[in-house]
């Protein structure tokens, strides 16, 4: 095993050279008219590995552990990807028998590095399988092996990326079949092709998009003057939505106004250059104006709400060219305007009083529920932050946009942007499918948005064959593989929801503690002995478990004093989880939880606030008790918030009962606190938050 401990700089050394091989390697096999390297010249480039490459027959001492599978692949999304997990059956079963993550565990090549991945594999099967093994020989488990088998990997990946410049080749795949041998790793069989660089698309002018959401001045196209169209829609909402008539302008023929706001007759005789242009005509009339408004110069950023354009079979040809078109004139000085959309809802910019959906505001209100907004929504559907928002208002975020087809601004594009804003603490991302190579931008992006202290939420749809095929005929996206788009996420620091449900649990969680401190020690408590115990169950998520925190003797002292001055002392044992009986009141439940809270050895608190308990004021209004209700200044109400604004760790609440306790969880959320109406759906998202929260400490202190 001593050849594998060489030293880093030494095998960098090495590795390196292994790439200037391997690009060499390429040019040989193209003058032989191949795109793969054959098996001597695999047999010269893993000479240098760490990892041998054995033809033998047969190996006297192979250990049967089953097959592992390390690999380097040129996806379209993310461009080169390693991965390692299990191969052969194991991997084929894959997607419906094992959780996320458990069988194969994948990288972008440019966020990770060798002792990295290693800590992600160390997750899957394959490598549990590799320990048992080891164990039972009494070896080593071969982890400076992997560590040095990624690190050449890493090192080729970086001579050979799609992104190189001037490169005349680019790997599309190398796999290594690896077996045990004895007390090491080989490899029993090996791959490799390669192709041709491609032209990436030109970067969008990204700095722009303050423009589209801070307008100093908007013009509309497709407002009508007599009907209530959808360019008539949004006019109204840009009104209603606090926008000034002053500066709005319609580009119409053959009017001067409507309702109020000037018209002029065409793009060419705007009097100065807009901020924004919102584009409301019909599908078919999109092409030419858009060469028009490329032409003119007249504006900064452009809103396409048509759909059409790409969805359909006879679109996709011209949708493509009207693409190329927008893509080019980013080359211009000052890289000319940029587009959102098409198919595109539009944008709400509460900084920028101004609404653009056509949705009218009676619809869809969108009042305050945050102090101060803090989050943005991103999707791909306008449909989907519709209803998210109307089923969750206290979401909130402080900017809505709907991407729609990405003709040109992708989900890259605008997660970049807002991952260097200040203001914003939490994005929120739906996502049916990448432009070619932007799974790798938004990969990037995720990991700065971590870096600068924020988290985000990402839900994809397609991960089925028909959604698959749904997504494509919505917004003419290609769905991608769902377990690459979920590891790969992961690694970079995303929380990834698995369903609609989730997303919304962890954008509003994420929302309500982020400025909390973290940790794995749970408290539970709770007036009803099923909950206490249901929150103490909800301890795992996939690949991460919290703890039940041991409780200190300080704060039992503390919690039995409470129970005695409320006469429970000879109904409750005081331990974690804690069942406080339903006679306890709403002091009880809080004075407990800060108990809790307070504890050295507690890092977060669920609490059931037992809605349905008799000393509990809960409801709107009591007939049978008048004046016990939460408009009593002894209610959960009114006592809970300021425990969660002085504390600095998370407490979360649960109030689990029927519509009866809506204007309870109502008034609490309104004021901060984080409510869930089950322990399932509480606990459950509090566990993967503080999953991805401990993740991006780690992210974070090893970039230090």
């Amino acid at each position: 095993m001593d050849r594998f401990m060489q030293s880093r700089s030494e095998s960098s050394a090495s590795f390196a050279a292994a790439g200037a091989q391997l690009a060499a390697l390429f040019v040989n096999a193209t003058a032989a008219g191949r795109d793969f390297l054959n098996q001597q010249e695999l047999t010269s480039l893993l000479s240098s590995g760490p990892i041998p490459l054995v033809t033998e027959p047969q190996l006297p001492n192979l250990v049967p552990f089953g097959e592992l599978q390390i690999c380097l692949n040129n996806t379209r999304e993310f461009g080169l990807v390693i991965s390692a997990g299990s191969g052969g059956l194991d991997r084929e079963l894959d997607a419906g028998n094992f959780k996320w993550g458990r069988v194969a565990v994948h990288a972008v090549v440019e966020l990770t590095d060798a002792h990295d991945f290693l800590t992600q594999f160390k997750r899957t099967l394959a490598y549990q399988k590799l320990t048992i093994t080891a164990n039972r020989r009494a070896h080593a488990v071969p982890d400076e092996q992997l560590t040095q088998c990624f690190k050449f990997l890493l090192e080729l990946a970086g001579t050979s990326a799609p992104s190189i410049p001037g490169s005349r080749h680019t790997l599309t795949g190398l796999t290594l079949n690896v077996e045990q041998d004895d007390d090491r790793l080989v490899v029993r069989g090996a791959e490799c092709t390669f192709g041709n660089q491609q032209a990436a698309r030109l970067g969008r002018p990204i700095h722009k998009i303050d423009k589209l959401i801070h307008p100093g001045s908007i013009g509309i196209i497709g407002v009508s003057a007599s009907n209530m169209n959808f360019g008539r829609i949004i006019l109204h909402n840009l009104l209603g939505s606090g926008y000034s008539k002053d500066k709005l302008t319609i580009i119409r023929a053959g009017e001067t106004e409507i309702d109020g706001v000037r018209c002029v007759e065409s793009l060419r005789a705007l009097s100065g250059k807009l901020d924004l242009l919102i584009v409301a005509v019909a599908a078919s009339a999109v092409y030419e104006l858009v060469d028009e408004i490329i032409d003119t110069d007249a504006v900064e950023s452009v809103m396409l709400i048509p759909g059409g354009l790409g969805e359909t079979q006879n679109s996709k040809e011209p949708a493509a060219g009207l693409a190329d078109r927008i893509n080019a004139n980013h080359c211009r000085p000052g890289g000319g305007p940029i587009f959102l959309g098409a198919n595109c809802l539009g944008v709400v910019s509460h900084p920028g009083s101004y609404d653009s959906w056509f949705i009218p505001l009676e619809r869809l209100p969108k009042p305050p529920k945050k102090p101060q907004r803090n989050s943005v929504m991103l999707s791909q559907s306008g449909a989907f932050m519709i209803t998210r928002l109307s089923q969750n208002p206290w979401l909130d975020p402080r900017y809505m946009l709907a991407l729609g087809n990405q003709t040109d601004l992708t989900h890259g594009d605008l997660l970049r942007f807002f991952a260097e804003q200040p203001e914003i603490d939490t994005i929120g991302i739906y996502i049916e499918g990448f432009k070619d190579r932007d799974g790798l931008d938004f990969a990037i992006a995720v990991r700065a948005a971590v870096k600068n202290g924020k988290q985000v939420v990402v839900y994809k749809s397609g991960k089925t064959s028909p959604g698959a095929s749904s997504v494509m005929g919505h917004t003419a996206s290609i769905a991608g593989d769902t377990a690459l788009f979920v590891s790969v996420l992961r690694q970079a620091g995303a929380m990834v929801a698995e369903d609609i449900s989730t997303f919304d649990d962890l954008l509003y969680i994420a929302g309500a503690l982020h400025h909390k401190t973290v940790g794995k020690r749970r408290g539970a408590i709770s007036g009803a002995g099923c909950e206490s115990v249901g929150i103490a169950d909800s301890i795992d998520s996939d690949n991460f478990s919290m703890e039940m925190g041991t409780l200190e003797p300080a704060t039992i002292r503390r919690v039995e004093d409470i129970l005695i001055a409320k006469k429970l002392q000879a109904l409750v044992e005081v331990r974690n989880p804690i069942d406080i009986n339903p006679g306890a009141d709403d002091e009880t439940h809080l004075q407990i939880t800060e108990a809790f809270v307070q504890d050295p050895n507690i890092d977060a608190v669920v609490v059931g606030l037992d809605p349905t308990a008799p000393s509990v004021r809960a409801l709107v209004e009591s007939t049978l008790r008048p004046g016990f209700d939460i408009q009593d200044p002894k209610s959960t109400v009114y006592l809970m918030p300021p425990i969660v604004l002085r504390n600095g760790k998370p407490i979360i609440g649960i109030i689990d009962g029927g519509s009866l306790y809506d204007a309870m969880a109502a008034r609490l959320m309104d004021q901060g606190v984080c409510i869930f109406r089950n322990c399932a759906r509480g606990t459950k998202a509090l566990v993967r938050y503080i999953e991805v929260r401990m993740y991006a400490d780690n992210i974070n202190h090893r970039n230090r």
